[in-house]
């Protein structure tokens, strides 16, 4: 069935994104896409440090490639490596960054850690941002703390096509603490957004279309008086073909070449009375 190879290789794609996650999170991942090549695979891999990704003289590269082939059967896999370059719009990898840095400096500074990446968020043009912890923080009972700021989606098609959300795991030694990212890019058209212009802004764009206009004229005046033009030169050309097709025969007789006035001279000198010394001879 067409259905069960489809679902198949999705399933087997999630796999190859979640162990490329796994292998190279400590270098800033952000996405993984798969695509099919006559080639063979075609893995992209974006990342905030591609460098790390690489590793010296690709052997990174050269190990994630032989784990591919053993593990998912892959024949031909080519792996490429792309950067990320604004780091803070990018929800992954800012759940990463708080993830590492509880684990590096542990939960007693968790507040800051949240704080600061909100702000260095907002810094970068991001219109809303939230961020959840959700763990052992800082007590022995679990519970979740919650910072946000800014214009974020909650509902509707927007949060889920436009606002970029990630998750994220920090293991403690108290225990595990959950991350979770929500961002709004700046660069998001949103249904309920009106911008109000000037008179100033009314009267450019009035002279714009003007302007426009007049060339569109132009040009449409331009074209007219090519096809008149074309129009009369064709009509001229039949009209000289109809002329000579209506000539009698008599006058292309008189223009062929059989009568040319050279030999109707000749002939009539032929025909002249001769002379008297002619006469007086025959005598």
């Amino acid at each position: 069935m067409i259905e069960r190879d489809i679902v198949e290789q999705k399933i087997r794609e999630f796999e190859i994104k979640e162990f490329v996650a796994d292998k190279v999170r400590r270098s800033g991942h952000s996405d993984t896409v798969v695509k099919r090549t006559p080639l063979g695979e075609k893995i992209i891999v974006y990342a905030s440090r591609p460098g790390l990704v690489v590793g010296r003289q690709g052997q990174n590269i050269r190990e994630l490639t032989q784990d591919l082939k053993d593990k998912f059967g892959l024949e031909n896999p080519q792996i490429e490596v792309g950067e990320v370059e604004n780091i803070y719009l990018d929800a992954n990898i800012v759940a990463d960054m708080i993830a590492m840095s509880l684990e590096r400096f542990g939960s007693q500074r968790f507040k800051a850690v949240m704080h600061r990446t909100m702000d260095n968020v907002m810094r970068y043009g991001a219109l809303g941002v939230e961020i959840v912890l959700s763990g052992k923080l800082p007590s022995s009972r679990a519970r979740s703390w919650r910072v946000y700021t800014g214009y974020l989606k909650k509902c509707g098609e927007i949060s889920i096509s436009g606002v970029k959300k990630a998750k994220a795991v920090a293991e403690l030694k108290s225990g595990v603490i959950g991350v979770k990212v929500s961002i709004m890019p700046p660069d998001i058209k949103l249904p309920d957004r009106v911008d109000v212009l000037s008179e100033e802004m009314i009267r450019e764009d009035s002279m714009e279309e003007e302007k426009q206009e007049k060339k569109n004229k132009s040009k449409k005046k331009k074209k007219q008086k090519s096809k008149k033009k074309k129009s009369s030169k064709s009509k001229s050309k039949k009209d000289k073909k109809e002329q000579t097709d209506k000539q009698p025969k008599s006058e292309k007789e008189s223009k062929s070449p059989d009568n040319d006035p050279k030999e109707e001279k000749k002939e009539q000198k032929e025909k002249k009375p001769k002379s008297e010394n002619d006469k007086s001879e025959e005598k």
